[in-house]
């Protein structure tokens, strides 16, 4: 059997070479199509492969009868429908390591030439000047980096700015001491490399809770000078605080390859003479495009001839019968590593995960990768799926176990996430009811009853009178209507948890408000 392989966008060539040179596929390479023509041809086709130009719809998937992957050739799936992908039971595979070497030296080049005005002084030649006196840098020797995210590309930066003699302080929630010890880094917060950190660079996805880490607030902390670099994702720095520091002084230069808004051509950043900027560069090497054609030309081939593959981004298959016993599962179990992760203040280095009751006696692997997205992509986003979580997992040195327990207490089913960090265990447990849906009914010791809502505020306290009254009225004076409310004692008089379901997110006043209750001793928002 011959495989059919359509290539709709331009890909290079010695990428390709691993299909190209197989005889058990054809390769057709059509460019710039037009929707109706790619509507046209894609029935007869069994895989695609794409970079950014081709927008592969749900549409175009449910016409691709005999499609079985999709490949972008690159890191980025915006433009392929995971969700229909996955209906209909494609396949979607890219090349998340191609550009790694590529982003890496990209930033180290960006920060050089922001430390000594390279592109300044060039242009300044090109005009016709030979000034010496307006371009005086500065040495990385004996500099501190700040580094936002020790992922790939993070871990890269990280070894060629100690061969400059910097000293390197970041932050990733996943980074712990040991692993920071073995790169020879100092693990921080980031507080700590806002007060410490000469350059600092940004890698890591963009999430909810990085677009705009780097706010006005996060300016007024750094050192006056500090210089700012961002090869990563558009949007984890507020380009508006940005032009305010550098306007005011507090930022002595930045060096940007992405803006939040692309193209960027006339953006107010571009006309500060302290800011160098690239197009959207980090990848655009000729070893990187080869690298990620050749990942995914690889990863299609194992795909087609059934032999197993790693880069898949949506859910992998399993059979019917284990599917409808597990589905309901899936929700509950990414919901309770989503609460679990936000349980922790440090790094976590170990989780284990739980099952017990009737949920034993089945392959729950893919329920086990549910859980772990969850706990992954709160923090690393949606570069984490079902399919490359424990590769993820891996990457990040966090370990992971599962148990399994024939006793459920008094449900039928019970699944238990428990986190190590260097200062001990937190866990969470949850089930389904019937009627009722998913319900995380324990944290830690403490007995509770609520659903995953969108919207949780965590608050540990001492159980004193009149506490659920004085945590109602300073939420309903900030205008937060709560939906439920679930208490939870060891014993009288003790330490005791409240949850609470709430129509819309904690605001820091309500937070302050409610830190000043005597007898709080900590409030946490659950963002799920």
């Amino acid at each position: 059997m011959t495989f059919q392989i359509l290539v709709s966008d331009p890909v290079n060539q010695e990428g390709l070479e691993p299909l190209l040179s197989n005889e058990e596929v054809n390769v057709d390479q059509k460019t710039n199509l037009s929707e109706e023509e790619l509507h046209e041809l894609i029935p007869h086709y069994d895989a695609l492969i794409v970079r950014s130009q081709t927008t592969v719809t749900a549409s175009l998937i449910e016409a691709a009868t005999q499609l079985k992957v999709i490949g972008r050739a690159g890191v980025g799936v915006d433009n392929i429908d995971l969700d229909a992908a996955t209906e209909n039971g494609v396949i979607v595979v890219n090349a998340p390591d191609g550009n790694t070497m590529s982003t890496a030296e990209h930033t180290f080049a960006m920060m050089m030439s922001l430390a000594r005005h390279i592109p300044q002084a060039y242009q300044s030649l090109m005009n016709g000047k030979w000034d010496r006196k307006s371009f005086k840098g500065v040495e990385l020797n004996k500099k501190t980096l700040g580094i936002v995210g020790m992922g790939r590309i993070g871990t890269e930066v990280a070894q060629r700015a100690k061969a400059c003699n910097m000293s390197i302080v970041a932050y990733d929630p996943f980074l712990t001491e040991e692993r920071a010890l073995k790169l020879g880094i100092v693990k921080g917060t980031m507080d700590d490399i806002y007060e410490q950190a000469d350059f600092i660079t940004v890698h890591t996805p963009l999430t909810k809770d990085t677009r705009h880490m780097i706010d006005e607030q996060a300016f007024a902390k750094m050192k006056n000078g500090v210089r700012i670099l961002n090869c990563a994702r558009g949007g984890i720095i507020e380009e508006n605080a940005l032009l305010q520091a550098i306007e005011d002084g507090k930022v002595a230069g930045a060096a940007l390859d992405v803006f939040e808004e692309e193209p960027a051509t006339h953006h107010p950043l571009l006309s500060k003479p302290e800011v160098i900027a690239t197009p959207h560069l980090g990848a655009s090497t000729e070893e990187a495009q080869t690298l990620v054609a050749y990942d995914v030309s690889e990863e299609i081939l194992r795909i087609l001839k059934g032999e197993p593959f790693k880069n898949a981004v949506n859910m992998p298959s399993i059979s019917s019968e284990v599917r409808e016993v597990l589905e309901p599962y899936y929700y509950l179990g990414e919901k309770l590593g989503e609460m679990a992760i936000q349980l922790v203040l440090e790094a976590p280095t170990k989780v284990t995960i739980t099952y017990a009751g009737e949920l034993t006696d089945y392959d729950t692997s893919s329920l086990t990768r549910n859980v772990m997205k969850g706990l992954l992509s709160y923090h690393l986003g949606d570069k984490v799926n079902v399919v490359n979580t424990l590769h993820m997992a891996k990457s990040y040195n966090l370990s992971y176990s599962v148990e399994y327990s024939g006793s459920a207490r008094d449900f039928t089913n019970l699944i238990t996430v428990s986190i190590e960090t260097k200062n001990g265990t937190r866990t969470i447990s949850g089930t389904m009811l019937t009627g009722y849906g998913p319900r995380i009914i324990k944290i830690d010791d403490y007995s509770i009853d609520i659903a995953p809502d969108t919207h949780l505020l965590y608050i540990q306290h001492r159980d004193t009178p009149g506490m659920i009254g004085l945590v109602g009225t300073t939420l309903g004076k900030h205008d937060i209507n709560i939906a439920t409310m679930q208490v939870g004692r060891k014993e009288e008089g003790g330490d005791a948890i409240m949850m609470l379901a709430i129509d819309r997110p904690t605001d820091q006043n309500a937070f302050h408000d409610l830190g000043l209750i005597e007898n709080i001793t900590s409030v946490k928002d659950i963002h799920l």
